[in-house]
């Protein structure tokens, strides 16, 4: 590997490059800066909107990543090396080649992108060093994706999979992104069906100590339901925003609704604060299912609340505010009836101990936790026989107590490239699984 300063030069030299660039331009730009510190060949894999393939960001010179090997287009996440990446959050190894086949987990803070996929020139020594330079590789790479991919079409064609329907593309652009972590909790959120989704939407925010949470269900399978889902979360912010608590905000949300659809619209939802510094949590139900907490890792308890009239109704029903005390680890949930209702072609709902059992079991895993609910929403779609009626959505927060994690711990929970931070130190050894990616 060429020097610290050389290396250093190279990420530098791209953060000046990346400016004036599209996305499409960035597959080339990475690879030819690359290069020149012996990464012989580095290609991009973007993952689909519902994290089942990891698709390749084809450069615009000849061949990707401007090497003469033929590359997959595609490769699926389950049972792949790069599949093991994404999950995982470790940086997985190939024998695929003399040099070494490394693949890296592309993260926008904790909110998984796709992989990295970086070849060594023969001989190269595989060691701290060098992990340490694909890891901030990677991380500017994934801030390039991020920064261009809103004004890229060619982002939206490569991690759609299929059709989208209008409503879907309302409300992915309104929602933050799936994951976020801090030193004191991590929040993890999905959603299906994908592409046809129409009333559910979540969203989340930090203020100082206090984390707002939100998750709303419009009422209907339609392009309107997509729009009454749009303006309860932009409702909410905007009330929240000006420094109003839940209860003014949640009648605040009522009022716009009724206001703009004559009573004819509704949302059901939960509005909720909980203080990181304490554990308080309150919230108010408009219609929606109550929140539940997992405790312990083996738990499931629904947190008691009587619900207010769906937003929109215009009963003049006044929502209550109610409050608990988390504890240490608790897992918080907040999800749609689509999760729960939902039943299959026999006539048998999924249930709400179905849906919490699978989490206890995946949380003694000790799996990522994004990763514990991509595999959720393809157990839930496995039971469907893959179609969904109605919107399925979660929302899973973990709380660490009054002290923060330790930065391992905060990595193991969100599925971080492995010691991502320096109070942890680099194992002994890396795995090189025999199996050769397909």
């Amino acid at each position: 590997m060429s020097s610290p300063a050389a290396r250093g030069r190279v990420l530098g030299d791209l953060i000046a490059a990346s400016h004036v660039v599209t996305l499409d331009q960035v597959p080339d730009m990475v690879a030819k800066h690359a290069a020149r510190v012996g990464w012989l060949e580095v290609l991009i894999y973007l993952a689909d909107l519902q994290q089942d393939v990891l698709c390749l960001l084809a450069g615009q010179g000849s061949g990707a990543g401007g090497g003469a090997e033929t590359v997959p287009d595609e490769l699926r996440i389950e049972g792949t090396l790069a599949g093991r990446a994404f999950q995982t959050g470790g940086i997985v190894a190939s024998t695929a080649s003399e040099g070494g086949l490394w693949w890296v987990p592309l993260l926008d803070g904790t909110e998984r992108l796709g992989v990295l996929r970086a070849s060594a020139a023969p001989g190269t020594e595989w060691d701290a060093q060098a992990a340490q330079d694909l890891r901030n590789l990677a991380g500017l790479v994934a801030l390039m994706v991020v920064s261009k991919r809103g004004t890229s079409d060619t982002y939206a064609g490569l991690v759609r999979r299929r059709r989208m329907n209008i409503a879907a593309e309302m409300e992915w652009r309104v929602m933050p992104p799936r994951t976020f972590a801090t030193s004191r909790l991590l929040i993890s959120a999905v959603m299906e069906p994908a592409y046809e989704v129409s009333g559910d939407v979540f969203d989340y925010a930090v203020a100082d100590e206090i984390v707002h949470l939100a998750l709303f269900d419009a009422m209907g399978h339609d392009t309107a339901a997509g729009l009454t889902a749009s303006l309860a979360v932009a409702a909410s912010r905007n009330h929240r925003r000006q420094g109003s608590g839940i209860l003014p905000t949640a009648e605040a949300m009522g009022r716009v609704l009724a206001d703009e659809f004559d009573g004819n619209r509704f949302a059901t939802g939960i509005l909720a604060e909980l203080n990181t510094a304490t554990g308080v949590l309150i919230w108010t139900s408009l219609g929606h299912p109550a929140p539940v907490v997992i405790r312990k890792g083996r738990t499931a308890l629904v947190l008691p609340c009587s619900p207010a009239p769906p937003m929109g109704t215009d009963l003049g029903v006044s929502p209550l505010l109610c409050r608990d005390q988390l504890e240490p680890g608790d897992r918080l949930l907040l999800y749609s009836d689509g999760i729960t209702e939902a039943r299959n072609s026999e006539g048998q709902e999924f249930g709400l101990p179905r849906f919490t059992d699978f989490l206890i079991q995946h949380h003694a895993d000790g799996l990522p936790v994004p990763e514990t609910l991509r595999r959720l929403m393809r157990r839930h779609l496995a039971y469907h026989g893959g179609r969904l009626n109605d919107d399925a959505t979660v929302l899973l927060l973990e709380w660490s107590g009054p002290t923060p994690y330790r930065p391992a711990h905060v990595e193991a929970l969100a599925g971080l490239p492995e010691y991502t931070t320096p109070a942890t130190a680099l194992p002994t050894r890396w795995a090189r699984p025999d199996a050769e990616e397909p």
